[in-house]
């Protein structure tokens, strides 16, 4: 029996989000079933976190025990033959088995695409959120700048288990103008509270159309004021990585092959 450490990507569209919600159709739920078909025995597989209902993942990260004679490109292809094509399984490792993929993430990586279009576009808005008026880039510049360091940002979520602790730290919050109308925002932080990215974006977005001030901003970081309520649509999110110290958890090197990744079909 190993424990294995396992990076996956999916479309949240079709998606209730990521954790079991009895029969609803959720990530979490098309994984186990894709394992029990390869003799998984256990019980619930761990993750780095939850995602909405809508929201993406191109990193999202797990780890479940299962015993597996193969090698892990094996492993990888045959969790990838059972699962519905909005799901797939990028890289496969084997690890200690105390590892756990939330307590011992260092970092998570976000991505919110933003559109500023007055009308629909059929071939992105499964992925953007599409505002109109458009934001005034220096503003939701100005307004990232305000996010990193270590606050309480109760104004912006609250927290996985009731009474839980707001304070997070925010390593990194960007926005980067990809092509004329269409933005990303990248947040880097240690952790986040449930819909913690949304209501930053949707937050920045208010600054941005002078709905609400810069001040106003600043006081909801520093000092907790609450602001207008409002999230930014799930489509535009995605989960784009958690990363590990490998020197606290490391990985066990597959000794039969010496890899621990493989190739995407195109």
């Amino acid at each position: 029996m190993a424990h294995y450490k396992v990076t996956l990507a999916y479309d949240g569209t079709q998606f209730k989000g990521f954790q079991r919600q009895g029969q609803e159709r959720t990530v979490q739920l098309e994984l186990e079933a894709a394992l029990r078909r390869l003799n998984w025995q256990g019980r619930a597989i761990l993750s780095s976190g939850r995602t909405d209902s809508g929201v993406h993942a191109t990193g999202q990260v797990i780890a479940f025990d299962l015993d597996w004679p193969h090698t892990l490109e094996a492993l990888g292809k045959a969790i990838n033959a059972n699962l519905p094509d909005d799901v797939v399984i990028r890289a496969v490792e084997e690890v200690e088995p105390n590892f756990h993929p939330r307590y011992d993430a260092v970092w998570r990586c976000y991505r919110y695409m933003l559109q500023f279009a007055p009308i629909r576009d059929p071939l992105r808005d499964r992925y953007v959120w599409r505002v109109w008026p458009p934001c005034e880039l220096d503003l939701l510049h100005a307004a990232a700048r305000l996010l990193p360091g270590t606050h309480d940002f109760a104004a912006f979520g609250t927290p996985p288990r009731p009474g839980g602790s707001t304070i997070r730290t925010v390593y990194q919050a960007t926005w980067q103008e990809r092509e004329e109308g269409l933005l990303s925002f990248v947040v880097i932080a240690n952790a986040f509270l449930y819909h913690m990215v949304r209501r930053m974006v949707y937050v920045q977005v208010l600054v941005g159309q002078r709905r609400i001030s810069l001040e106003d901003l600043q006081a909801a970081i520093e000092q907790q004021k609450p602001l207008l309520p409002g999230l930014a649509h799930p489509q535009g999110l995605a989960l784009q990585q958690v990363h590990y110290d490998p020197s606290v958890r490391g990985s066990i090197v597959d000794r039969r092959t010496g890899n621990n990744e493989f190739d995407l079909p195109e």
